[in-house]
């Protein structure tokens, strides 16, 4: 159960993997103080047996574990396409597992015993990178329900738009009047919610690569 003692608005969801109980209840106990939601898990397979967290959220994982390893975790959750940042603990890591998981895009490592300064720190770090993800794909999934009000045609403008094409060239291409294609374009202009070119190219000029 998720719990946040002291009523502090949320800071976003942090969950421990580490198979020292006491290392899941010292951590949950300072997080939750400090306004995270946290849930604690034994190992890999226990996390993997419950729902994915609600982004924005953070992973905190012991290195050394029984069964998969937090390493193997990692390389399950980038493939399964959870976008959380990974914080590893570690006391006694190999160098080729530092490796591995720097190659993972770990986020970054605590070596035990850590301070509750660093861990806050470091976690704080974390989920602002996973709230700067969130929103990024929080804006991504708003532009891609904008394009789908366009019709095929319009779409198609758009992107010539965006590559920087004038009324008559995009005519040039479609085989329109440029009167048509002027209709065309305040469509999409305001389908897009935008009431300039540069607007427009920075809302979806990512969508559509020149070439």
């Amino acid at each position: 159960m998720l719990s946040n003692p002291d009523n502090l608005p949320a800071l976003g969801h942090v969950v421990v993997i580490d198979d020292d109980a006491s290392v899941r209840r010292s951590v949950r106990t300072l997080l939750e103080r400090v306004g995270y939601t946290v849930s604690v898990h034994d190992g890999a397979q226990a996390f993997l047996e419950h729902t994915p967290p609600s982004a924005p959220a953070v992973l905190l994982l012991d290195m050394r574990m029984p069964g998969m390893t937090d390493v193997g975790l990692q390389a399950h959750l980038k493939n399964s396409g959870l976008q959380a940042p990974v914080i590893f603990m570690s006391g006694d890591s190999r160098p080729d597992e530092i490796i591995t998981a720097m190659k993972q895009e770990a986020f970054d490592f605590l070596l035990k015993p850590f301070t509750a300064q660093a861990m806050l720190a470091v976690v704080a770090r974390a989920m602002h990178t996973a709230q700067q993800a969130l929103q990024q794909e929080n804006q991504k999934q708003a532009i891609a329900k904008q394009l789908q009000q366009l019709t095929p045609r319009e779409l198609e403008i758009c992107k010539w738009m965006v590559r920087g094409y004038s009324n008559k060239q995009i005519a040039a291409f479609d085989g329109a009047a440029p009167a048509t294609i002027k209709l065309h374009r305040a469509h999409v202009m305001e389908k897009m919610g935008v009431r300039t070119l540069p607007e427009l190219i920075d809302t979806v000029g990512a969508q559509f690569p020149a070439g």
